[in-house]
């Protein structure tokens, strides 16, 4: 801006170095001109594995646009992952959309950032106005290292007390297929899923006929669609902090928006996730790969070293 070059210039130093404003403005747009490249890189690799691994790209359906969120006043559109921050993501577009009735995304209760009618999704739209979002506002995902996003969900749903109606749906289901000779109480409650059988659930074909996995283990690119829709930010769950203010600086979101840090003590690590498979046989290690493999390739994730499959 004008008045900050102006401000500059008469502050500057001359031999002496540059003036602490000076400073600060030169750091600021060096932090904005690596940032770009990284997402610049991101999006060419996104586009490079799309074109060699989607021979056909279909058309979208109005249920692939589900988990896309709406800002009309910002244009903006989130596809929400859940187990990336999708929490805080909700929270913050909350706020952005709430016309003043949210100023702190952390005031927001969690429960009540995952209540469908507080958020709308591109899916609510008419045609022409889902194209004209699809073409004018900024989209962006969040991801998160697959095999680490999985043990998170895997901790959250299934060994929590609370999550009584997953254990219930999914749990109960899981303990009759794939354990042997299980309790009456296990059948019942289905409280106490060890993570192996939560595996051989993922991996069981009758788990692939009955339907698209739940959102929570579901893949990002079955989620998210990154090879038909053009995402114009990826940002990561191991950046998070600078991809998350990158975005709101990008839409021009008033600069008392601050995304919520993470706690870290309950946070799933690269270490906790390893110990997670130290139980899971080669052969399973592969099949489990091979099944989110798509996700490690688009978002540019490495096979984790903790697995016995080389």
């Amino acid at each position: 801006p004008a008045s900050e070059d102006g401000v500059m210039k008469s502050t500057w130093q001359g031999k002496a170095g540059r003036s602490p404003l000076q400073a600060l403005y030169d750091n600021y747009q060096s932090e904005q001109s690596s940032l770009q490249v990284v997402h610049h890189q991101r999006r060419e690799l996104l586009s490079n594995v799309c074109n060699r691994y989607t021979r056909k790209r279909r058309l979208l359906q109005r249920d692939d646009l589900r988990h896309l969120v709406v800002d009309d006043t910002h244009g903006l559109l989130y596809c929400y992952v859940p187990k990336v921050a999708c929490t805080n993501w909700k929270r913050v577009m909350m706020v952005l959309t709430g016309q003043g009735k949210y100023q702190d995304p952390l005031e927001i209760p969690a429960n009540e950032a995952h209540v469908p009618s507080n958020l709308r999704t591109l899916s609510e739209y008419s045609v022409p106005e889902i194209n004209y979002r699809l073409r004018s506002y900024l989209k962006f995902i969040f991801v998160r290292e697959p095999f680490e996003r999985l043990v998170s969900a895997y901790r959250n749903k299934f060994t929590l007390s609370y999550n009584t109606a997953f254990h219930k749906h999914y749990g109960t289901k899981i303990i009759r297929r794939h354990r042997q000779e299980p309790s009456d109480e296990a059948l019942e409650r289905g409280d106490d899923v060890r993570f192996e059988e939560f595996v051989y659930y993922l991996l069981d074909p009758r788990t692939q006929q009955e339907g698209p996995f739940n959102e929570h283990w579901e893949r990002v690119h079955s989620l998210c669609h990154p090879c038909i829709i053009q995402y114009d930010v990826v940002g990561k769950y191991e950046t998070l902090a600078e991809d998350a203010n990158y975005i709101l600086q990008l839409v021009g979101a008033d600069t008392s928006i601050k995304f919520p840090a993470s706690p870290k003590a309950s946070r799933t690590t690269d270490d906790m996730t390893a110990r997670f498979f130290q139980n899971i046989s080669p052969f399973y290690q592969r099949r489990l790969f091979n099944l989110y493999k798509m996700d490690y390739l688009l978002f540019n994730y490495s096979m984790p070293s903790y697995l016995r499959i080389r």
